[in-house]
């Protein structure tokens, strides 16, 4: 069940987390071959850049509570998309409004955020999960933890989208 219970205990993990998100899978084990997850974000997590490539991988984000940021890039690391799912009608300049959810296509450099206090996504994307393989790290961003993450975390939800 995906219920309040469900998401209140996550979000109390989530808050409890240095991280400031936390997951709560529905599959079993990390050879499955579809993940399903609630991944629960706080204001101010920083997911660094990434994009699924060995083996190519589409995930998709569906939008449950709060409302977030999906960013998109290209190769060089300019901002190509920026989503907005959930939140108001009226969407910011250089915003595509994503309505409850995006699918990300594989090899697409991508990251999300929480834009209210909390987000709450169910996520899914092909398994099996290997830790050596599962992303590729964008070399042009800082990685979660280093210092200028927050910094680039704010430059890249104000920086206009590439034409």
């Amino acid at each position: 069940m995906i219920d309040a219970a469900v998401i209140g205990e996550t979000l109390r993990r989530a808050r409890e987390s240095p991280r400031r998100r936390c997951n709560y899978n529905f599959h079993d084990a990390d050879s499955d071959e579809l993940h399903r997850f609630l991944n629960v974000l706080l204001q101010g997590t920083y997911v660094a850049p990434h994009r699924h490539v060995t083996p190519p991988k589409g995930e998709t984000f569906l939008l449950l509570e709060g409302t977030a940021a999906v960013v998109c890039f290209d190769d060089a690391g300019s901002v190509t998309d920026r989503i907005l799912l959930g939140g108001p009608e009226a969407v910011p300049k250089g915003w595509r409004h994503g309505g409850f959810g995006v699918d990300v296509g594989p090899a697409v450099w991508h990251t999300i955020t929480a834009l209210s206090p909390h987000a709450v996504c169910f996520e899914v994307k092909l398994g099996p999960w290997d830790p050596a393989t599962d992303k590729e790290f964008a070399p042009w961003a800082p990685r979660e933890g280093e210092a200028g993450a927050a910094a680039y975390l704010d430059r890249i939800l104000r920086a206009p989208a590439a034409d």
